[in-house]
């Protein structure tokens, strides 16, 4: 495997894992008006997220920094003509921050439900954003042979990216749910149970619609296979959060993540912002690279590097694993398990 191929694997995989972890808190977030009918129960779903949603954004800045690094081309062409989501990502992103710290600093119903509130539409927005910005820039963008946007602020977000964003919404509510069933008891993990075995078919549709539209277009046989893979793990998520084997749900939605994500980024290969214009605009990994003796600089860093954070952010959720009541300060004695 070239080095080109290597890092535009790794790319795909940092904003797969970027959606898998960062999902599931977008989710929780987002459920809070749904599920969390007490104050008790409000305050046990963040608890579920407190320790883990920051250290999860990291993988947002290291996705957009592997990028920039990586592939100046492919951002210098994919920012500008998304400017207007990503501006709306970064807003979410800051008042959901705000909130988490402004919440716990003073205690009143009304203080309280301002402040939740706040979490829950900064969350919907940044979730939006993302899946609004990746959907449009896999699917297609109005984009000439300079990499420039040819149109107006709003020329790149017809419906691939509505379909996007609806993905990404669909995705994380149902893996918010299911995380809550996995990290949770009482109401909130019966309430949490109850939404997955619900909505999950139906919110896996806009995703897999997504990813099926990329495998028609320029798919391979491959990547045919994940997407059914992706199909059938919906299936399985349903049928084991139905029997409440909550770590096997969770466990299954995320393949559903994996395999469309790698059914859109095996589909798109090597092109990494197609032009809805002219076939013969689009961006490949070869016009937007950076030179080999960098990727080799940079790959060598990474070796080094990543270990070390992957081994530090596991051993925070390995921390932070046991099941959460709602009474404060009584998590159950027993690990979550499968």
């Amino acid at each position: 495997m070239d080095l080109q191929t290597l890092w535009f694997a790794a790319v795909a995989l940092l904003w797969t894992g970027f959606l898998l972890l960062e999902g599931f808190d977008f989710g929780v977030a987002a459920l809070l008006p749904v599920l969390g009918r007490r104050p008790a129960d409000r305050h046990l779903m963040l608890r579920s997220i407190g320790p883990l949603w920051d250290g999860n954004e990291v993988w947002l800045i290291t996705a957009a920094g592997a990028v920039f690094a990586a592939f100046p081309g492919w951002y210098a062409t994919w920012l500008p003509a998304l400017y207007l989501p990503f501006v709306l990502v970064l807003f979410g992103l800051i008042i959901r921050a705000v909130a988490f710290e402004w919440r716990h600093s003073h205690h009143t119903e009304r203080w309280d439900s301002t402040w939740t509130h706040v979490i829950t539409t900064g969350s919907l927005i940044a979730a939006a954003g993302i899946g609004a910005a990746l959907a449009a820039t896999t699917l297609g963008l109005p984009i000439d042979g300079d990499g420039n946007r040819v149109g107006g602020p709003f020329a790149g977000l017809g419906w691939p990216a509505l379909l996007g964003a609806v993905a990404v919404l669909g995705f994380s509510l149902v893996h918010g749910a299911v995380f809550l069933a996995l990290k949770t008891d009482g109401p909130v993990r019966l309430a949490a149970r109850a939404f997955a075995r619900r909505w999950s078919p139906v919110a896996a549709l806009p995703l897999l619609g997504w990813a099926g539209l990329l495998q028609l277009h320029s798919g391979t046989v491959l990547t045919g296979a994940l997407w059914l893979v992706a199909a059938l793990a919906v299936v399985v998520t349903w049928a084991r959060i139905r029997v409440d084997r909550e770590g096997q749900a969770f466990t299954a939605w995320a393949v559903v993540l994996l395999g469309s994500a790698a059914t859109v980024f095996g589909a798109v290969y090597p092109v990494v912002v197609p032009s809805t214009i002219d076939p013969a605009f689009d961006v490949t990994i070869s016009d937007a690279s950076v030179s080999n003796y960098t990727l080799t600089i940079m790959t060598w860093t990474t070796g080094i590097a990543l270990p070390v954070v992957l081994g530090y952010q596991a051993w925070t959720y390995w921390v932070f694993r046991k099941r959460l009541s709602a009474e404060p300060g009584t998590p159950h004695a027993e690990p979550v398990s499968a």
